[in-house]
This record gives structure tokens, sequence and C-alpha cells, in this order.
């Protein structure tokens, strides 16, 4: 079944969307959707060519908050891409549930409301981390360095297109 007929169905049974939607498989470990978006919840973690810690380390993610795609799991590790698609196993230790999103699009406008023209309130540069409040079909609600507003989801990168977060 396509998303969109996934999202048909639930909208006809009046069941609540959620970030479960866009992701068709579940973890064989956590049984939560796959793919999904995490964050990094250490400052440093070493990304493995394979899910333990005899494989080679590839390289180390420097960046705490940094949004990762989880696409597979084994076990305590959870394989990981990033923006560019570089990815690697992690341990699980090393990621948070927690939302975050990377700007896409450099002086990315935060709006008051989430409509176009509405009252910008801040600025967000390319590559800014921001934090993921919730998120609608077209808008996410973001906190960024003190100042909270919406900004158009098809600029952001750590939210799947149909992923809705209450």
């Amino acid at each position: 079944m396509n998303p969109k007929s996934v999202i048909s169905c639930a909208l006809a049974v009046g069941l609540t969307l959620s970030s479960q939607v866009w992701a068709q498989e579940k973890g064989p470990v956590t049984n939560l959707p796959l793919p999904r978006f995490v964050s990094m919840k250490a400052n440093e973690g070493n990304v493995r060519r394979g899910p333990s810690m005899t494989h080679r380390i590839d390289w180390v993610f420097k960046r705490k908050d940094v949004p990762l795609e989880i696409t597979a799991e084994h076990g305590h590790w959870r394989r990981v891409r990033d923006r560019e698609g570089a990815g690697g196993w992690v341990h699980y230790s090393l990621l948070s549930g927690v939302r975050t999103v990377l700007v896409e699009k450099d002086m990315l406008n935060l709006l008051s409301k989430p409509e176009q023209g509405a009252i910008p309130v801040a600025r967000l540069e390319l590559g800014v981390i921001a934090r993921v409040e919730k998120c609608d079909i077209d808008w996410c609600r973001l906190s960024a360095d003190g100042y909270k507003g919406w900004a158009v989801k098809a600029n952001l990168w750590g939210v799947g297109p149909t992923e809705i977060l209450d």
C-alpha cells in the first residue's frame, strides 16, 4: 500500500495521523517504523562498518543534535544515514528520539503562522539545526536559538514528506 493510500484510509476511519504514517516497515528490534528520523544525542559518535564494536570505524559524527535517518536495526545498533547519504552503524545509546531538522535553504524565513505572507520572526541560515515541535503536511513549527515559528517542510531535512507530528 502506498503512503497516500495509508493516509486516505486513516482519514476515512477518523484516525489521527502520526509520524508512523510515512514509514511502511517496522524495525525487528524496536518494532518502530523504518525508516525513521532521530537525532545525535552525543557530541561525538563513531560510525562503524557493521553492527558491533569489532567493526572498523569509518568516520566520527561530531555534531550534537544533527538529524539522522535510521534505515535498519540489529541488536543495540542502528544503521543511519545523514543528509548527504553517508551512513553506517551507530550504537543506539548515541541517538535520541528528540526530533531535529537541518535547514536546506539559506535565509529561510521562520514565520509567525503556517501560511505564506505571515510575519517573519527570524531567518535561519543554511545548515542550521532546529528542534521540531510539530509538523502538518506542509509546515513544521520549529525552535532555534530562542526563536519559534513555522517553516515550509520542503526546506527541511529530518522529517518525512508525508509525516505529521503532533
